[in-house]
């Protein structure tokens, strides 16, 4: 099960730093006015999303699956903190998704979302970080 957990983490990381980093780079693409410079943000986003991001999240709900089902084997297993848990990953999975969509529409030239959209945006992985880090660590109920 430790081996679980240490991949588990180390995927974790490396998603979250794409989920930290991707929308900062979306702040940038839509403040830019050169051509040249939103054409490296391109394939910047691409290769983030595609390369970094999709293996790292891929990898964490594999791992966390496999978790899922270790842990709630246990006998007398409190997983009421678990089940908001898995609604905050969800909530995070949608995130990650939206940012597909993001990378495709600046792709494509049609950004319809402004820079402070995106400097909220950018915003919403650190919150639900924080309370799922919360819930792990101190399971509540």
């Amino acid at each position: 099960m430790n081996y679980f957990v240490a991949v588990h983490v180390i995927a974790v990381v490396c998603w979250f730093a794409g989920l930290f980093y991707l929308p900062r780079l979306f702040v940038y693409h839509a403040a830019s006015p050169h051509e040249v410079v939103r054409a490296q943000f391109k394939v910047m986003e691409y290769k983030l999303y595609w390369y970094i991001m999709m293996p790292a999240m891929a990898l964490s709900l594999l791992t966390g699956m496999c978790l899922f089902v270790l842990y709630v084997a246990q006998p007398h297993v409190h997983v009421g903190w678990l089940w908001l848990k898995l609604l905050l990953v969800l909530l995070l999975v949608s995130y990650h998704f939206f940012c597909g969509y993001c990378v495709r529409i600046f792709k494509a030239d049609e950004n319809i979302y402004s820079e402070r959209f995106y400097r909220i945006f950018n915003e919403v992985p650190s919150v639900l970080l924080i309370a799922i880090i919360f819930l792990v660590v101190l399971q509540p109920f």
